[in-house]
């Protein structure tokens, strides 16, 4: 369904900040994502993007900066499920249940019709072993019943962290598909990943973080321009900042 345009960023992060003990996990981070566009969240393990998505999602606090979507914080949207569909831990489901007893739940719990269960099968192509217990799954049909239950409240926005992880290579280019025709109807998506190639083939936009802080942000074609590739981007970006 397309979606009506609105003046703003969809998420906007500012200033963000997060220690753990010496660790300085995020370091004043700002970045926005744009209604119909994909951002792509680049950076290597133990970058900061899943604290980054953490503290979005109001799983985890700030030590100081915002993080907001649609102007409020996680916690005050009145419908999360309705504004933000996300995928941060593909293990969250219990291994005894099947996946649409599991997809019930989360409809009642979230005040969603259970008719839309059926839909989000199909959207993600999880139907043919919707009624077996999730604990037999292999990590891409989990990935694929994330990504359902991530879309039962017809989300505005996604987020997305590793979400190709344990698809095969059909599963990751009908990924791509569908985030392309997510972002084409409106729907803002941040996709975090630490495969270059990943990002370079599904983002319009692109931030690059390193050891916390943010190295690089914006269109991909503009980062493009002087490069083959995002890797060297990448690379130069990181380059740069260890020696200024």
């Amino acid at each position: 369904m397309t979606r009506a345009s609105s003046a703003g960023a969809a998420i906007e992060i500012t200033d963000l900040d997060k220690r753990f003990g010496d660790v300085h996990a995020v370091r004043d981070a700002s970045f926005t994502v744009q209604r119909g566009r994909v951002t792509g969240f680049l950076g290597p393990n133990g970058a900061g993007k899943s604290t980054t998505l953490r503290m979005l999602l109001g799983l985890m606090q700030p030590d100081s900066g915002t993080a907001l979507i649609d102007g409020k914080r996680y916690r005050d949207l009145p419908s999360p499920a309705r504004m933000v569909g996300a995928v941060l831990d593909i293990a969250a489901a219990h291994p005894g249940m099947t996946a649409r007893a599991h997809l019930r739940t989360c409809c009642s719990l979230a005040g969603i019709a259970h008719d839309r269960i059926d839909a989000v099968l199909a959207i993600t192509g999880a139907g043919d072993y919707a009624d077996r217990r999730i604990g037999t799954f292999s990590t891409g049909m989990r990935q694929r019943l994330s990504l359902a239950t991530a879309l039962l409240g017809d989300p505005e926005m996604l987020v997305l962290d590793e979400p190709s992880n344990g698809l095969d290579p059909a599963g990751i280019a009908w990924m791509r598909g569908f985030m392309r025709s997510c972002a084409d109807a409106g729907v803002a998506g941040l996709l975090s990943s630490h495969i270059r190639g990943e990002v370079q083939s599904s983002a319009d936009d692109v931030v690059l973080i390193d050891s916390g802080r943010i190295v690089r942000a914006g269109a991909l074609t503009d980062r493009l321009a002087e490069n083959t590739s995002l890797e060297q981007v990448f690379l130069d970006a990181t380059t740069q900042g260890a020696h200024a």
